[in-house]
């Protein structure tokens, strides 16, 4: 008798169906259509111009954005934020993940600590800018009154007036939020080492320190790179804290490319081409840096490897003939 075999796969499309529609809707159409508009004089509600390309020069829209000194600034700014966020984010987060996977250490509670550390990653950002005007409000703040009674200062300071301490505070909101959830990748990529590995290096009686930097932290090459690349598009596309909490303000310190591309969208003239166009440039930047560390962060070994075998086979071949 002759087994019949039911091929399953087709269901497998079916049910990818919804996810492929909604992605072509409300995804790929609003990239290509921001795409397009970055090129034309269009603008929004009632402010003028139609749907026309910019001749003779269709680049006209970028030019005047990379022209425009708010949108240097805001570049300056967001880069600023992410960098003074993320070292200290990534660093704290390694350092838990090493304790947390120690199997020397045994830490008790292990479930609890890693709750408490990523709650802050699912509190909305608008509780969060509340939370932290509270904090540094001026003249009466919990931080105010802490910072005159310990003898740090003689009188409040107004610190959201203040450009560094408002970029500051910007930065710590974002490292507060996320270090949680940097630790949590990076403790999934340190349980998929194999035990074996660290067996045997308590054996060969390597410490901590030297079983962290030579063997966890070398596997952990490609978890740290998407915790690179994930971690700069989030940073470089930073929104909702400074324009919830300060609104890019004082004096544009804490003016971020998203928020100056929503008030150019949806503020003033409502230059939508303007907005589109900066859009498009953030692109080619968020692009360009992760090509670069895509690079940088390469096996090289496994590269090497590659070129000598792909040089063997050459020669091989050559012998062949």
């Amino acid at each position: 008798m002759q087994r019949t075999s039911v091929n399953y796969s087709k269901y497998g499309y079916i049910f990818c169906i919804p996810f492929v529609l909604a992605f072509l809707v409300f995804s790929l159409y609003p990239i290509l259509y921001t795409a397009v508009i970055g090129f034309t004089d269009l603008r929004g509600l009632g402010g003028g111009g139609g749907f026309h390309i910019l001749l003779p020069d269709p680049l006209e829209n970028f030019k005047l954005i990379l022209k425009n000194p708010s949108f240097i600034t805001s570049l300056q700014n967001t880069a600023l934020i992410w960098i003074i966020n993320f070292i200290p984010q990534i660093a704290l987060a390694l350092l838990l993940t090493a304790w947390f996977t120690n199997s020397r250490l045994k830490v008790r509670g292990q479930g609890a600590f890693k709750v408490l550390l990523y709650m802050p990653n699912i509190i909305t950002a608008a509780t969060i800018a509340i939370l932290f005007n509270s904090l540094f409000n001026y003249p009466l703040s919990p931080v105010n009154y802490l910072a005159v009674k310990l003898g740090f200062v003689s009188a409040p300071v107004n610190f959201l007036l203040q450009k560094w301490t408002a970029r500051g505070i910007v930065s710590f909101i974002q490292f507060w939020m996320w270090y949680g959830n940097t630790m949590i990748v990076l403790i999934a990529g340190v349980l998929g080492i194999s035990p074996a590995i660290f067996e045997a290096a308590a054996i060969d009686g390597a410490t901590n320190v030297q079983t962290f930097f030579r063997i966890t932290l070398p596997s952990l090459r490609t978890i740290l790179l998407y915790t690179l690349i994930t971690s700069m598009i989030g940073g470089l596309q930073i929104f909702d804290i400074p324009k919830l909490f300060l609104n890019g303000g004082p004096d544009n310190a804490t003016l971020t490319t998203s928020v100056f591309i929503y008030n150019q969208a949806f503020s003033g003239s409502y230059l939508y081409n303007r907005a589109a166009a900066a859009s498009l440039v953030m692109f080619g930047v968020i692009a360009v840096l992760s090509a670069m560390l895509f690079y940088i962060m390469r096996d090289r070994d496994a590269e090497k490897l590659k070129k000598e075998k792909k040089a063997l086979l050459k020669a091989a071949g050559r012998r062949a003939v």
